[in-house]
């Protein structure tokens, strides 16, 4: 049996869309620079992005929250694309903020031996100096 026809691959529809809206669009400069996730900890960074998407969102929404994480399965995630995927869900200029973010978490981990962004172990040594803190206070 012969299937007649065009994969999305093949049909320029689809991707004009796409060029079309990178070339309209605003993204963050930081954006530009290439991120290589095997480099990161992502479960590290998991709650962040939980955190501010519910933010966004003002509610808990797992399909956005898994979305994003499905996007940064790749070895090289395009950001761009990541960003125009977001746009509808979280509507303008806060797709490009969070992107922004987490695009800077990103750089940040990959860039840090230990696979986390800089900020994400400041906030942990923070919680653990006041959980010892108030830990002293108690006895």
């Amino acid at each position: 049996m012969m299937y007649t026809g065009t994969t999305t691959e093949q049909d320029n529809r689809f991707s004009d869309k796409e060029k079309k809206l990178l070339k309209q669009m605003k993204f963050s400069d930081c954006l530009s620079q290439r991120v290589d996730m095997s480099k990161i900890k992502l479960d590290v960074i998991k709650p962040w992005i939980q955190e501010k998407i519910t933010e966004i969102l003002k509610i808990d929404d797992d399909v956005v929250v898994d979305f994003v994480y499905n996007q940064l399965d790749e070895k090289y995630p395009d950001p761009k694309k990541i960003q125009i995927n977001l746009t509808g869900f979280l509507h303008g200029k806060n797709a490009r903020e969070f992107m922004a973010e987490l695009w800077a978490l990103l750089i940040s981990a990959q860039e840090n031996p230990t696979g986390i962004p800089d900020c994400l172990l400041e906030l942990r040594k923070e919680e653990i100096t006041k959980k010892r803190q108030t830990g002293i206070d108690r006895v």
